[in-house]
């Protein structure tokens, strides 16, 4: 399925709002012409800067000078957002005038602002914060990354099918493999939800590729295309990555200005090392999404620049443009019914 998509932009969020919004919608609508926007924000601050871009002269803003502090607390957020941009760029989705909202504004205040005005799609229990990792093959979807702090297992088969239209409409990859994160590969490995999860994943009338238990070192080896797990073990292997991620580039940065064998090897090796530079480049993944609400909604990184906040939108294009909302709805009432059915046949043994 294709369409027009239309994308409410939180234009205050983020380190660099406005700028860093706007510049990054103008390098979003060069690679997507069929894309509208609307800016939601103070229009004093955005407007002069839509003037100096190629795409965005015309575009809509929706006009508030209230926003959620990067420090604000959900709570607080809750109570004083209702005039935010944040708020209101998710109130047009909600009220069917976007189709999706970005926002690389208070992780906290969107993912309760999200929840709250757009809903659980039906028969999901749970939300989760999906991403991707690089990897040997390309790049890894991994949820949950920080949402739920404990799961059972119809969260985690609920994660699985997410994940899977997830990544099928951001990559194009028809059926995706799935792995379930695990202290091991063997099948009595792991806490008993973990199992139980595993044995319904297993089952052909889902129609889930799933792959088997997978340990932390198939994130970055690419072993699988979508890996499930817990929200406090994925945000944990969402933080060792980027730090080991940026030790690593500093570690390598000090060696090779170190003397001059290490300048002269870097001019010999500038090649690789622009490419290695890119893989490893968060820009390049930013667009963490709200998998199971009624609505889309793309977290960006708020420290990013122009080129990851467009990262962000485009992740928000392809979601609307293959229908997530509708496949995961269908997906979801046939997984909750086979999941029953496995559970009162277990109950009976």
């Amino acid at each position: 399925m294709t369409k027009q998509p239309k994308l409410a932009l939180d234009a205050m969020g983020g380190d660099e709002a406005p700028r860093i919004v706007v510049e990054g919608a103008d390098i979003a609508v060069a690679k997507n012409p069929d894309l509208t926007l609307v800016f939601v924000g103070d229009e004093q601050q955005i407007r002069p800067l839509l003037k100096t871009t190629k795409h965005l002269r015309s575009s809509e803003i929706l006009h508030t000078t209230e926003q959620i502090a990067p420090e604000a607390r959900v709570s607080q957020a809750l109570r004083a957002g209702k005039q935010t941009s944040m708020w209101k760029a998710i109130e047009l989705v909600a009220e069917g005038d976007a189709e999706a909202v970005v926002s690389a504004g208070n992780t906290g205040a969107l993912m309760a602002m999200s929840k709250l005005q757009l809903r659980m799609i039906e028969g999901v229990s749970r939300p989760a914060i999906a991403g991707f990792f690089p990897s040997s093959t390309g790049q890894s979807c991994v949820l949950d990354l920080g949402a739920n702090i404990e799961c059972d297992a119809e969260n985690l088969i609920q994660f699985a099918i997410m994940g899977t239209a997830f990544y099928r409409d951001i990559y194009g990859v028809k059926t995706p493999s799935v792995g379930l994160l695990n202290v091991g590969e063997e099948d009595q490995k792991g806490f008993d939800y973990l199992r139980e999860a595993a044995k319904v994943l297993n089952l052909e009338k889902l129609d889930v590729n799933y792959y088997g238990f997978v340990e932390g070192s198939d994130i970055t080896a690419g072993s699988v295309d979508v890996i499930v797990t817990d929200g406090f073990t994925g945000n944990a292997a969402l933080k060792t990555a980027e730090g080991v991620a940026n030790l690593f580039q500093s570690s390598l940065r000090q060696a090779l200005s170190a003397n001059i064998m290490g300048k002269l090897g870097y001019l010999l090796a500038k090649g690789g090392l622009a490419s290695l530079r890119a893989k490893l480049d968060p820009r390049n993944h930013n667009g963490a999404v709200f998998l199971g609400l009624n609505g889309i909604s793309v977290k960006s990184h708020g420290g990013t620049d122009a080129i990851g906040y467009a990262n962000a939108i485009n992740v928000a294009v392809n979601m609307v443009k293959q229908g997530f909302i509708p496949e995961v709805t269908t997906a979801i009432a046939t997984a909750n019914e086979i999941f029953a059915q496995e559970k009162t046949m277990s109950d009976d043994e």
